[in-house]
C-alpha cells in the first residue's frame, strides 16, 4: 500500500532565552484508514463499498477523490460521499459507483485518494509545539468487467522480446498486471527498468536493455491487492 504524508504544523513559541531556545516537539500520526489495499468495482455489481476508519483522536473530514492515470482519462466511476465528517475512532462507508455507457471489455485502472483533514485541534500546551501528520492514502482502483473470470497470476501471460537493444513487454490479456519496475535479464545478469509498476491490457512497453545474450527475464510480480509474490521468470521470445 502506498502512502503519502502531508504535514500540518501547529506551533506555539515558548520563552526565548539569552543563549538558546528550548522547544519540545510532539509528533502525532493521524489518518483515515481504508479496510482494503485496493478498491475493486465489479461491473456485475455496479458498485463497491469501502469502510474507512478515522484513527485520529478527534473529529476529521474525510476527503475522497478519484484520479485518472495518464493512459486512461475516461470518467467511469464516481464516489459518494466525496466529503464526510468522521468522529474519532468511527467508520465511514464510502461507495464507488460505476457509470459506463458501454460494457467493459478489459480491466480498467484508476487511483483513489483517502485523505483526513483534522478539525478542531486543541491548542498545544505552553512551551510545546505539535506537528500534526495526516496520512494521505493513494490506492489502486480497478474496474472489473462482467463475465471476466478472476486471474490470480496474470503476469504469467506477459509476452517478452528483445530486439535492437530494446526489451519489449506486451500484455495481450484483459487484466491489469502489477509488477516491480526492475527487470533482470538472464543469464547475462543485466538489468532493465520499466517506466511504471503496471502494464495495462493491450499495452506494449519498450525500454532500453544492456547488450548481451538473454533468454529469460526475472521480475517481481504483485497480486491484485499489491502484495509481492516470489520472483517469476518468463522466456524471451524471438
Amino acid at each position: 500500500m502506498t502512502m503519502f504524508f502531508t504535514c500540518a504544523r501547529y506551533l506555539t513559541q515558548a520563552g526565548i532565552g539569552a543563549i538558546a531556545l528550548f522547544l519540545a516537539l510532539q509528533v502525532r500520526a493521524d489518518g483515515m484508514i481504508p479496510d482494503t489495499s485496493v478498491v475493486i468495482v465489479h461491473e456485475a455489481d455496479g458498485e463497491a463499498a469501502v469502510s474507512v476508519t478515522n484513527s485520529d483522536a478527534s473529529l476529521a473530514l474525510l476527503h475522497v477523490t478519484i484520479e485518472d492515470i495518464p493512459e486512461d482519462k475516461e470518467a467511469l466511476v464516481f464516489v459518494t460521499p466525496p466529503l464526510a465528517r468522521v468522529e474519532a475512532s468511527t467508520t465511514q462507508l464510502v461507495r464507488f459507483i460505476l457509470q459506463t455507457e458501454k460494457p467493459l471489455l478489459t480491466q480498467r485502472l484508476k487511483r483513489v485518494i483517502f485523505e483526513g483533514i483534522p478539525q478542531g485541534k486543541p491548542a498545544p500546551e505552553s512551551g510545546h509545539a505539535r506537528v500534526g501528520v495526516t496520512v494521505r492514502q493513494n490506492l489502486p482502483l480497478i474496474l472489473h468487467p462482467k463475465g471476466l473470470a478472476p486471474n490470480r497470476t496474470p503476469w504469467t501471460d506477459l509476452q517478452w522480446s528483445l530486439e535492437g537493444g530494446k526489451l519489449n513487454v506486451r500484455n495481450d490479456t484483459p487484466y491489469v498486471v502489477r509488477l516491480a519496475q526492475e527487470v533482470q535479464l538472464l543469464p547475462s545478469a543485466g538489468q532493465a527498468m520499466l517506466p511504471k509498476t503496471y502494464v495495462l491490457p493491450g499495452e506494449h512497453i519498450s525500454v532500453s536493455a544492456p547488450e548481451g545474450a538473454a533468454t529469460h527475464v526475472r521480475f517481481q510480480p504483485a497480486t491484485v491487492y499489491g502484495f509481492a509474490v516470489p520472483h517469476y521468470e518468463a522466456p524471451i521470445k524471438p
